[in-house]
C-alpha cells in the first residue's frame, strides 16, 4: 500500500506547480529548479565514501519531496569526514578567527587528524559549542551592525549540517522565497519582483521591514520548527548548542536566549525555516483564502514586499502579519514599513488627484520608481540606492588616502577590481546614469587623491580621462532584462498565466 502511495505521490510532484493556478508572477516565475548544492546534481567522487553520502542526501532529498509530513530521524550520519573536509575546503582563507584564536592555516597543517577528531566528537556527542567572537561594523546609516565570528571547527560543522538540512528544507521552502538559498541569489528576486509588478494587477505595494529580525528570533519557537522535519534530536542539539553558545565582547561572555548568532554559517539557514513557519506559508494561505485581487509576495531573508491589487486587501494583510508576528516574538518597523500607492497606473491615478508623482520603496539596494519609456509606456525604473553609492564611495576614500604612496599602477588595478565589483551588481537596465555617476566620482575621488601627493602636482583631466581608459572599466549595462533572464534560467517553464 505504501508502495502504490509513493509511486502515485511521484507522479504528481515530478514538476513543480505553482502554488496556485492564477496567481502572481512571483510564484510562477520561481520554480525551484537545479540548485546548487543539491544531491542529485553530479559531483567529483573522488572517494566511494564521498559517493554513498552524495547518494545517501539524494535519497533524503527525494523523502523530502514525496513525505511532506516526515520528519527525518537518522541524519547525522550523513556528516561524515569527506563532508567535514569539503565543509573545510569552502571556508574562506584569510577569514578572522573565532574566540579560539585558530586560522584556516592552523588547522589545515594536521588537517585529516584534525577531522578524525572533530568527526569523533560530533558524533560522541563530546562536541562543545564556543561563543561567537563579536565585532562591530558600520552601516550605511552612520550606525553600527554586531558581526559574529564563530570558531573554526563551529564554522566547520555548520556547514555539513547545512548541506544535510539544505536536501531536506529545498523541497519545502517556497518559489517566493530567496534569501541565502543554493543557487538563488539577490537579482534572482529582483527579477521575479519586476515581472511581477509590470505582469500583475500591482497597484499597491507593502514594503514591510522586521525590527531586528536576527536578534528576536525565539529559541523555543524556533527548535519547534526544526523538529517538524528534523526527528534526529543529535541534530536538534547541534542547533541548540550553536544557539545557546553566547557571545564573547571585551572578554566577557554573554548568554543569548533569542536570536540566531550573527556571521554563523548556520544562521541564514536557521532564519528561513523560522520565516517560512512564520510567515511563509501563512502568507500563501492569506493569499488563498482571503485576498480578493492579485497579490504577489517577494522576499529575500527578512526583506519583504508584498504587492496587491486592492488597497482593501492591502490593509487588512498588514494588520494581520501585524499580529501574526507578535504571537512569535517579531515586530514590524513602525518608521520603515509602509503602503504606498505604486504599479502601472499609479501615475495617472496620482495626477488626477494632484498627488504627484508615486512614491519609491527600496529593495536589495535598488530604488523602484515608477516611470515611462520614450513611447510613454510604463517602465519600471531601479536605481542604485543614493545612500548605498554614498557610502561606497566614502570607502573608496579612505582607501585611496591609504593607498597614496602606492604607484600609480597599483592604484588602478585596486580601483579597477573596485569598479568592476560594483557594476556586477548595479549594472542592471535603466540604471545606466547611476553607474556612470559613480565610475565619475571614483575617478574624481582618484584625481583629488593624485594631486594630494605633491604641492606642485597639476593633475589634470585629460590625463585622468587617459587613466581611466587605462584602469576603469566603462559603464555598460551587464545585466539583461528581468524577464529575458527569468525565461532562460526557468528554461521556459514559468509562462506568465
Amino acid at each position: 500500500m505504501m508502495h502504490g502511495l509513493e509511486k502515485s505521490d511521484s507522479a504528481v510532484v515530478a514538476v513543480k506547480p505553482a502554488n496556485k493556478a492564477g496567481l502572481p508572477a512571483a510564484e510562477w516565475v520561481e520554480p525551484r529548479a537545479e540548485t546548487k548544492g543539491n544531491a542529485d546534481q553530479p559531483r567529483t567522487r573522488r572517494t566511494q565514501s564521498r559517493g554513498s553520502v552524495s547518494l545517501g542526501l539524494e535519497r533524503v532529498r527525494q523523502a523530502a519531496r514525496h513525505r511532506k509530513r516526515q520528519a527525518f530521524t537518522a541524519l547525522l550520519h550523513h556528516v561524515t569526514i569527506d563532508a567535514l573536509r569539503d565543509a573545510f575546503l569552502a571556508l574562506r582563507r584569510r577569514a578572522a578567527p573565532g574566540v579560539d584564536g585558530v586560522t584556516w592555516a592552523d588547522y589545515e597543517s594536521g588537517l585529516e587528524h584534525h577531522l578524525q577528531d572533530l568527526h569523533n566528537r560530533v558524533h560522541r556527542g563530546a562536541y562543545r559549542a564556543l561563543p561567537v567572537r563579536r565585532r562591530f561594523i558600520p552601516k550605511p546609516d552612520g550606525r553600527l551592525r554586531p558581526l559574529g565570528i564563530a570558531a573554526l571547527e563551529d564554522k566547520i560543522v555548520q556547514r555539513a549540517v547545512v548541506t544535510v538540512l539544505n536536501a531536506i528544507y529545498e523541497e519545502d521552502f517556497l518559489g517566493f522565497s530567496y534569501g541565502f538559498r543554493p543557487g538563488r541569489g539577490q537579482h534572482d528576486a529582483l527579477d521575479a519582483l519586476c515581472v511581477a509588478i509590470k505582469g500583475k494587477r500591482v497597484n499597491w505595494i507593502l514594503d514591510a521591514d522586521i525590527k531586528g529580525f536576527f536578534d528576536a528570533v525565539d529559541h523555543q519557537w524556533l527548535l519547534r520548527f526544526v523538529r517538524h522535519r528534523v526527528g534526529d534530536e543529535r541534530i536538534v542539539r547541534l542547533v541548540s548548542k550553536w544557539l545557546k553558545a553566547g557571545v564573547m565582547e571585551d572578554g566577557n561572555w554573554s548568554a543569548s536566549d533569542q536570536g540566531t548568532p550573527q556571521g554563523a554559517v548556520i544562521s541564514p539557514l536557521l532564519a528561513n525555516v523560522y520565516l517560512h513557519y512564520v510567515f511563509d506559508l501563512w502568507a500563501r494561505q492569506w493569499r488563498q483564502r482571503e485576498a480578493r485581487g492579485d497579490m504577489i509576495v517577494v522576499r529575500y531573508a527578512d526583506d519583504l514586499v508584498v504587492g496587491f491589487e486592492h488597497e482593501a486587501d492591502a490593509r487588512r494583510f498588514w494588520d494581520a502579519m501585524r499580529e501574526r508576528f507578535e504571537q512569535f516574538s517579531l515586530e514590524l518597523h513602525g518608521q520603515k514599513t509602509r503602503l504606498l500607492e505604486f504599479g502601472r497606473y499609479a501615475i495617472e491615478r496620482r495626477q488626477r488627484t494632484g498627488q504627484g508623482k508615486p512614491q519609491t520603496f527600496n529593495f536589495l539596494g535598488f530604488t523602484f520608481i515608477c516611470g515611462r519609456s520614450r513611447r510613454g509606456a510604463f517602465l519600471l525604473r531601479r536605481h542604485t540606492r543614493r545612500d548605498r553609492m554614498r557610502a561606497s564611495l566614502h570607502e573608496v576614500k579612505t582607501q585611496l588616502r591609504d593607498r597614496r604612496s602606492d604607484s600609480i599602477a597599483a592604484q588602478g588595478r585596486w580601483l579597477r577590481s573596485v569598479v568592476t565589483g560594483y557594476f556586477a551588481y548595479h549594472a542592471v537596465p535603466t540604471n545606466a546614469q547611476a553607474i556612470g555617476a559613480y565610475r565619475h566620482h571614483v575617478l574624481d575621488l582618484w584625481r583629488r587623491s593624485l594631486r594630494r601627493r605633491s604641492q606642485k602636482d597639476r593633475t589634470t583631466w585629460a590625463r585622468m580621462d587617459r587613466l581611466a581608459a587605462e584602469w576603469l572599466p566603462p559603464p555598460h549595462v551587464l545585466h539583461p532584462w528581468p524577464e529575458d533572464r527569468l525565461i532562460v534560467k526557468t528554461r521556459g517553464r514559468s509562462r506568465m498565466p
